[in-house]
C-alpha cells in the first residue's frame, strides 16, 4: 500500500499539545503552540515530520473527544474524565435509546433518567460544551494548517472526523453554530438544524471527491494519530459514505427529496460502503495505547448501570444469540434487566444491584462504536422500502443486516433459524427484582414479510438495527426519535413538569445554560430556530413523522 508518512510523535508533545488544546483553543489561544509546530519554510524531511504534528495532534483530539472517554496519557479534565461519558450519553442517551438500565438513584431521582434537569449544566449539556469546545475548534486548527500545509486531502479527513462527532450534538440539541463557526469567535451565531444538516452533506461529499482517488490507490494518511483505522483512507472513505447514508435517512421525513438524493450518492460512490467487521468503525485505539470503557467503568467501578429492560424484552423473546454477548447471566442463570427512570427518593436499588439484574457483557478495554457493519446494510435496506436505488431490495438487506451483527458479534450457530423466525415476539417484561413489571412492548417478528405494510417492516428493519447497534446509544435514540421504534417501555417517573410526554418519550436536551449567560443575543436566535421552548419536549427540524404512526 502507498503510505503517505508522518512520524510518531512523541508521548510529551502530544501530552502539550492536549494541554494546550485544553487551555487555549476554545478562545483561539494557539500562537505558541502553532509556531512550535509548523515550520515557515519550504518543506524537507523534518518539515514533513513538524507537519504531521500540526494537523495529527488535532485530528487525534477530535476522535478523542467524540470517543469520551479515559485514554492513558492524556491529561485529567472535564473533558477527558472518568465522568465525561456519563454526563455526555450515560445518563442521557444510554437510556433514551432503551440500551441501559441505571441503578442509581441520583439527586434523589429527579435527573435525565427521569427527565429533570435541575442538577446543573454538567448534566445536561456536556455534549454541547465537548463539540463547541473541543471538537469545532480541534477542526478549525487542524483545517487551517492543512491549508498552509497544502494538504486538502489531510483537511478532508477532519471534516469527516468533524461530521461524525457534530451531528450527535445537533440530534442531542437543535440549532448550533456550525456552517460559520471560526476559531476564537465570542458569541458564535447559531444555525437552523436545516443548515446544518446542508452543510454536513456539503462537507461529506466535498471529502469524498477528494479522498476517493487516494482510497483506490490504497494510501494511507495520519497513521500515526488514526486510533479508528491506522490511517487506511478506503475505510474512511467507506466511513464517510455510510455515515452519508445515515443523514440522508435521518432528514427522510424532513426532506425526501434531498434524503434520496444523498442516499444514492452515497451508495453509488466506487468505494462503498462499510461491509464487513474490519470495516466497521470504532475505536481501536494507537499501538501501545490504552483507555477505559466508559459503559464498562460505569457498571464494575460504579455499579450504576445493568442491562435495560427493553433489551431484556427483545433478546429474551427473539431468543436471541447475542444475548450473551451483550450482557452476563444473572445469578439464576437467565438475563434481566431494569426498566428507566424508576428510582425515585424513597426506591430500594439495593435489589437492582446485586446478581438478580445482568450485567454488561465488556472489558475495560473493549472497542467503542460508531458504525457498524450491520448498520450500513439495515440503512439500505430502509431506503430501498421507500424506494430508492440502493442496488438490492429491501428483504435481500436486511436479512444480510442481521447476518452480519451476527459475524461482528462471533455468532456462528442459529443464524438461519433466527432469519426465518416468524413467531417469536418480544416478551413481557418481568423484574426480577419484584417492582415494575410491563407487557410485551411489541409485537413485531424477525422474519420479512412481503406482504407487510410499510410500517411494519420499517418497525421490522429499525428494530434489528437497534439490537446489533448495542453500544453505540446516540444513533439509536436518534432513530427511536425518527421513526418511534423500536418500541420502548416509558419512564416509571418523570418530572419534566409536563414538558415531556411519557408516552412520547424525551425529544432533545435543553442548551447549557452558561449559553444563556455569556451568548444571550444568539440564544434568542437559536429558539426562535428551534421552532419551540429549549425544553426536552420540543421537536428538531428532522423529527416530522406523524406521532399517531409510532
Amino acid at each position: 500500500m502507498t503510505e503517505i508518512k508522518h512520524s510518531r510523535m512523541k508521548k510529551y508533545i502530544l501530552n502539550l499539545a492536549l494541554g494546550l488544546l485544553v487551555m487555549g483553543v476554545a478562545t483561539g489561544c494557539t500562537d505558541d503552540f502553532e509556531q512550535l509546530n509548523t515550520d515557515q519554510h519550504a518543506a524537507t524531511d523534518q518539515d514533513m515530520e513538524r507537519d504531521g504534528k500540526a494537523v495529527g495532534v488535532f485530528f487525534q483530539q477530535m476522535i478523542n473527544r467524540t470517543t469520551v472517554m479515559l485514554i492513558g496519557g492524556e491529561q485529567s479534565d472535564e473533558f477527558a474524565s472518568t465522568g465525561a461519558y456519563q454526563h455526555q450519553i450515560g445518563i442521557s442517551a444510554d437510556a433514551y435509546s432503551g440500551y441501559i438500565g441505571h441503578t442509581a438513584s441520583w439527586a434523589r431521582g429527579r435527573y435525565n433518567g427521569t427527565y429533570n434537569f435541575g442538577k446543573g449544566d454538567e448534566w445536561g449539556n456536556a455534549m454541547f460544551k465537548m463539540g463547541m469546545v473541543q471538537v469545532m475548534p480541534a477542526w478549525a486548527q487542524m483545517h487551517a494548517n492543512a491549508e498552509k500545509l497544502g494538504q486538502p486531502e489531510v483537511a478532508a479527513l477532519g471534516d469527516i472526523a468533524k461530521v461524525l462527532a457534530m451531528h450527535r450534538v445537533t440530534d442531542h440539541y437543535g440549532p448550533i453554530p456550525y456552517v460559520n463557526f471560526r476559531l476564537g469567535a465570542v458569541g458564535q451565531a447559531y444555525d437552523s438544524q436545516q443548515a446544518v444538516y446542508a452543510k454536513f452533506f456539503d462537507e461529506l461529499e466535498g471529502a469524498i471527491t477528494t479522498l476517493t482517488p487516494l482510497a483506490q490507490s490504497g494510501a494511507k494518511l495520519l497513521s500515526d494519530y488514526d486510533p479508528i483505522y491506522a490511517g487506511d483512507v478506503a475505510r474512511w472513505v467507506r466511513l464517510a459514505n455510510t455515515l452519508r447514508l445515515r443523514l440522508a435517512l435521518r432528514v427522510a421525513y424532513a426532506d425526501p427529496a434531498l434524503a434520496q438524493r444523498q442516499a444514492e450518492a452515497a451508495v453509488n460512490n466506487p468505494v462503498g460502503l462499510i461491509e464487513d467487521k474490519d470495516g466497521r468503525a470504532e475505536y481501536r485505539g494507537l499501538p501501545g495505547a490504552s483507555w477505559t470503557n466508559p459503559i464498562w467503568q460505569q457498571a464494575y467501578e460504579w455499579n450504576e448501570v445493568r442491562m435495560s429492560a427493553p433489551m431484556d424484552a427483545y433478546l429474551n423473546g427473539y431468543d436471541d444469540p447475542r444475548i450473551s454477548v451483550y450482557f452476563v447471566a444473572a445469578g439464576d442463570g437467565k438475563y434481566h434487566g431494569v426498566r428507566q427512570g424508576i428510582f425515585n427518593a424513597s426506591a430500594n436499588q439495593q435489589s437492582y444491584i446485586g446478581d438478580k439484574i445482568s450485567q454488561v457483557n465488556l472489558t475495560q478495554n473493549s472497542t467503542v462504536l460508531y458504525v457498524t457493519a450491520a448498520e450500513s446494510y439495515f440503512l439500505r435496506a430502509e431506503a430501498a422500502l421507500r424506494g430508492w436505488a440502493m442496488g438490492g431490495t429491501a428483504r435481500e438487506f436486511y436479512e444480510q443486516g442481521i447476518r452480519a451483527s451476527m459475524a461482528e458479534n462471533g455468532v456462528t450457530a442459529g443464524i438461519d433459524n433466527y432469519v426465518a423466525n416468524a413467531t417469536a415476539t418480544p416478551a413481557a417484561f418481568t423484574d426480577n427484582a419484584g417492582r415494575d413489571n410491563a407487557a410485551a412492548p411489541s409485537t413485531i417478528t424477525i422474519a420479512w414479510d412481503d406482504q407487510a405494510d410499510f410500517e411494519t417492516n420499517l418497525e421490522r428493519i429499525i428494530t434489528q438495527k437497534w439490537i446489533a447497534g448495542w453500544g453505540n446509544s446516540c444513533e439509536a435514540w436518534s432513530e427511536f426519535r425518527r421513526t418511534g421504534y423500536p418500541r420502548l417501555f416509558p419512564v416509571k417517573y418523570n418530572y419534566s413538569d409536563g414538558a415531556v410526554s411519557s408516552a412520547l418519550q424525551i425529544r432533545r436536551l435543553p442548551y447549557p445554560r452558561t449559553e444563556y449567560n455569556t451568548n444571550a443575543e444568539a440564544m434568542t436566535q437559536a429558539v426562535d430556530l428551534l421552532g419551540g421552548p429549549d425544553n426536552c419536549g420540543t421537536l428538531l427540524w428532522w423529527d416530522k413523522k406523524p406521532h399517531d404512526a409510532q
